[in-house]
């Protein structure tokens, strides 16, 4: 039987490279920026070129950490370019892969599963690796790294540790190769899945190193982690049985939606108030539109780091699955009310809208509230959709979309709280 070979492609600092691309300039050796200058010095820089790292430069660093003597580019973030420039490699990927063999990780890194491929180009899998690399950089511009493993963990551990390393940007591991060279690698947070609570857990133990994970009894792993101690066994072997096509068929049990924004500014508790209103707003507009409703919206609120507790949070409960804002933005108001501390500062929001579910059309209307205004409510929620579609987000406003802390409108004009 054929070894499994999976391909793992991403692009070397991908939004700084594409700025550089966008100017003519090379981006191994321009010092380039991408970050929001009208922003405070504590912005931090979404990407930062390959030889800003050489000069020290740390990845997703604050503007005001970048030494003054270092001279450097900066450019606006433009994520729709991004957007653009990801369908672009994920074209070339079309060219040598079928679809159902591509599973887009993030914008910039995609798993390909290769092979069925291999004797179609010559059998060779580095060579197919670098076929396709070297086929981006010619017809994109950008600059790939590629992990090659014998199933995905591997590959993205080759990616992670190997390859970024590596003089032409690719890295090969299959079990033997990863327990021969990686297996007394440290820090254990290099590896995939492994954060930094995980690794102290495991040193507190003694275990700081793969080694150390696979040869420790496995009951002990069990008690400390769970059923999540299968997956560390595993991995700590190399072993990984999850395929490209298990990833596409998983379907979770329960779905939500979320919204969170950090503040470009501490914000009292009343300015506070009004972003939960706009975002929960938001979030009942996205509801109407993919036909969903919930029975309850999650709220955290992160305090400023001046203040002495951090965060607030609480879950409003509803009568029944709605979508409606005249329901759902007041409850989130009471809500805020009720765990948010007025004396505190205010700097990150987030909500969720939990276990939500098909809105059939035909759903129940809630007792406690007026149905006429139910109604009105769900035709005013579709006509903003409808003209907001023709004319932009901004076309259709609320009051307090005008206030001078919302933060509506600038969002409305930016893709993943980033400049489109």
């Amino acid at each position: 039987m054929q070894q499994s070979q999976y391909l793992v492609i991403d692009q070397k600092s991908f939004y700084a490279t594409v700025e550089c691309v966008a100017r003519g300039l090379d981006p191994m050796e321009t010092n380039l920026v991408v970050a929001d200058p009208e922003r405070s010095e504590n912005t931090i820089c979404l990407a930062i070129t390959p030889s800003m790292k050489a000069l020290g430069v740390k990845n997703r660093c604050r503007v005001k950490d970048i030494p003054p003597n270092i001279q450097y580019i900066t450019a606006m973030p433009r994520m729709q370019l991004y957007i653009e420039c990801a369908a672009a490699i994920h074209r070339v990927f079309l060219k040598y892969i079928a679809p159902q063999d591509i599973y887009t990780y993030s914008i910039d890194e995609s798993f390909l599963d290769v092979t069925p491929y291999l004797k179609m180009y010559g059998g060779n899998v580095r060579d197919l690796a670098k076929m396709i690399i070297d086929d981006i950089r010619s017809s994109v511009g950008t600059v790939s790294t590629c992990g090659i493993g014998t199933n995905m963990y591997l590959a993205k551990i080759a990616l992670d540790i190997k390859a970024k390393h590596a003089v032409d940007f690719i890295g090969m591991l299959d079990e033997e190769s990863y327990r021969e060279t990686l297996w007394d690698h440290k820090p254990l947070t290099d590896f995939w899945r492994i954060g930094p609570g995980t690794a102290k857990r495991l040193y507190d133990r003694g275990i700081t190193t793969m080694r150390g994970i696979a040869t420790c009894p496995q009951e002990i792993l069990y008690k400390m982690f769970g059923v999540d101690a299968e997956l560390l066994i595993d991995h700590a072997w190399g072993r990984e049985p999850t395929t490209i096509a298990d990833v596409k068929a998983y379907k979770s049990k329960s779905k939500s939606l979320s919204s969170g924004q950090v503040l470009m500014r501490d914000y009292k508790y009343s300015e506070g108030e009004l972003i939960a209103k706009e975002m929960v707003d938001q979030l009942c507009l996205d509801m109407v539109s993919k036909k969903l409703a919930t029975e309850s919206i999650s709220l955290y609120v992160g305090y400023s780091h001046t203040q002495g507790t951090y965060r607030a949070s609480g879950t409003a409960k509803l009568s029944q699955a709605t979508n409606a804002s005249a329901v759902i933005v007041p409850a989130i108001a009471a809500l805020y009310r009720r765990i948010v501390d007025p004396r505190c500062l205010i700097r990150r929001i987030c909500l969720s809208c939990n276990d939500v579910v098909a809105d059939t059309g035909d759903m129940q209307l809630c007792m406690f509230e007026d149905t006429t205004r139910q109604l009105k409510n769900k035709a005013v929620q579709e006509a903003i959709l409808e003209i907001r579609a023709k004319y932009g987000k901004n076309a259709i406003l609320k009051g307090m979309n005008y206030d001078e802390a919302s933060t509506c409108r600038e969002r409305n004009n930016q893709i993943g709280g980033h400049r489109a």
